[in-house]
Formats: C-alpha cells, structure tokens, sequence
C-alpha cells in the first residue's frame, strides 16, 4: 500500500511555525516514502473556525511550496457520519449522554479530583447511571448534553486495546511498540454539546476514510493516540503508525500556540522571509537527522574496511 501522509489544521486562527513544521514533516516524509500528501482542514468547531482562516491556511501552505492533492476535506462535511456512528456506538451501550456542565464538574469533584493527561478533571461518571427514563425526559425538555464513553464497558469488552508503532519512519530513528492506557482519560467526550462531534471521533474515522498510514503529529498529541487506538479497535478500523514530533516552544518556554497569540507565519511572510527560511527555523533537517547519521555510520563503516 503506498504510504499516505496528512496535514490537518484547524482554521481558529493563523498557522504559526508550528504549524509550518509539522506540515513540512508529513510532505517531506511522504516524498522520501514515495507516498501521496494529503491536506484535511479539521473545521468541526463552527464557533470559532471560520472561511477566510481557511483561505489563509491554504495561502500559507502554498507559500511554503506544498502541493497536496485534491479536493481537501473539510470535516464540517462530516457531521451526518460522525452522527452516525455516535448513534451505532449509543445503540451498542458504549456511549451515554451527559448533562453536565463544567461548573458542575469542578464542584462535584474538588480541586484535588484526578486529572487526565491534558490536565483536566476526569469525569466523575455523574450521568453514567441516569436512569433511561430520565435520559429521555431531559433530552425531550432540549437540556444540552454530550456523549461521553463509557470507558469501564469499552474496555470490558476490549480489555487488551492495542498501543501503536511509533516512529521508524525515514529519518526519525527505529520503530518502537507503545503500549496504550485508554483509562487514563476516563469518560471521554465523543460528541460536544455546541460541536457534532470531538477530535478523538473525528480524527479516527477521517484517517480511516482517506486511507492515512502514517500519522504525523505534535508530542502534545502522544497520550490522546491510547484513546484513537481504543477506537479503532471498537469500530474496526486499520491502525496507522505514528510518529509525535518535538514541539517548538517560544521565548517563555511554552509551546507555540493560536491561543496564545504565537507568531503567525503571516508575519514572517510580511518581512520577507523565505520558505527556506522558515524551514530552518522550524528545524526539519535537524528533526530528520536520523537518516543522515545512519549514512554517515554506514560511510565510516565502509570507510574503515577500506583502510584495512
């Protein structure tokens, strides 16, 4: 099968280096692999993404000199799937809505409550055991809700989820197996209140649907793959291998993000640098330095038989 890379920003704001970086990783790696580059516009927030963002992505990645093919999909074309499979997994008893609000999270739990690996309160299982009856009269009464997963009857009737392959692609060192830990999240929401659907939906069943075998993306991102991994084995659906790239951090230490106003490429553009330039910058030679230290070894290998 020929290796199919993505690039899959969310248009809530400008693309930033980091941004940059892992779009030039998915296209370099796909060149090195002889595979196909594929660029997803993630747009299933419909509060804050917005048409001209899009424009903008797409206009800062062709600045940058990639070329994807078409068309690109656009995840807000998605809602009636992800519905649809929301729906099969309710049916099937694994999903529960939940009428929670945050607020209400926080009060029920404490400032001490256990926290999942993005650091927010793990659900407390308020709504797990609501009474059917009581699902239907609040839903009828329009009260909002989420649907969460059951975690507890997932992982009974998948007690052993599969971790995932990480790395071993061209130039990002040898492959290596990573268990997954599905519990560390709790009840994870699959379905939003304001948002027909969540990340963790989403992502699995557009990866599977384009064919994605290689998924490259920020370390932030390296806990959320032992939730993907869970569902891909309750939907049936291939496994990619992955690879969680370094993140580039700011001059405060932290990563560079939209919400924290990190520089635009926009800007960088704007006082005339380059896309070599920003290649430089977002450091891709040196995150894809592997394979030129495994051909120097392998020259001073050939090297020292010819001395002797």
């Amino acid at each position: 099968m020929s290796p199919v890379l993505r690039f899959a920003p969310s248009p809530n704001g400008h693309l930033h280096l980091g941004h940059a970086c892992s779009a030039l990783l998915n296209a370099e790696l796909a060149r090195r692999m002889g595979g196909r580059f594929l660029v997803r516009i993630e747009d299933i927030d419909t509060t804050r993404c917005r048409e001209d963002l899009v424009e903008a992505c797409l206009g800062d990645l062709a600045w940058l000199g990639l070329a994807w093919e078409a068309p690109v999909l656009r995840q807000s074309t998605r809602f009636p799937a992800y519905r649809a499979v929301a729906e099969r997994l309710e049916a099937e008893g694994l999903l529960y809505p939940c009428f929670c609000t945050r607020g209400e999270i926080i009060r029920a739990t404490g400032p001490l409550a256990p926290r999942d690996p993005d650091g927010a309160t793990l659900y407390p299982g308020t709504c797990r055991h609501l009474e059917p009856a009581e699902q239907v009269r609040r839903r009828d009464a329009g009260e909002p809700f989420a649907l969460r997963l059951d975690m507890a009857k997932a992982l009974a009737r998948f007690p052993a989820p599969p971790g995932w392959i990480e790395g071993g692609l061209p130039g990002t060192g040898p492959a290596r197996h990573v268990p997954a830990d599905p519990a560390a999240w709790g009840d994870c929401i699959l379905i939003r209140k304001e948002i027909p659907a969540s990340y963790h939906l989403a992502v699995v069943l557009d990866d599977a649907l384009q064919g994605v075998t290689h998924v490259v993306r920020g370390q932030d991102l390296f806990a959320a793959t032992s939730v993907h991994r869970l569902l891909q084995q309750i939907l049936g659906l291939p496994a990619p291998a992955y690879w969680h790239h370094p993140l580039i951090a700011g001059p405060d230490g932290k990563k560079l993000s939209k919400s924290l106003a990190s520089k635009p490429l926009r800007q960088y553009r704007a006082v005339g640098a380059n896309p070599a330039e920003i290649r430089a910058l977002a450091g891709i030679d040196r995150l894809l330095d592997q394979s030129h230290g495994d051909r120097d070894s392998e020259r001073h290998r050939e090297d020292g038989k010819q001395r002797r």
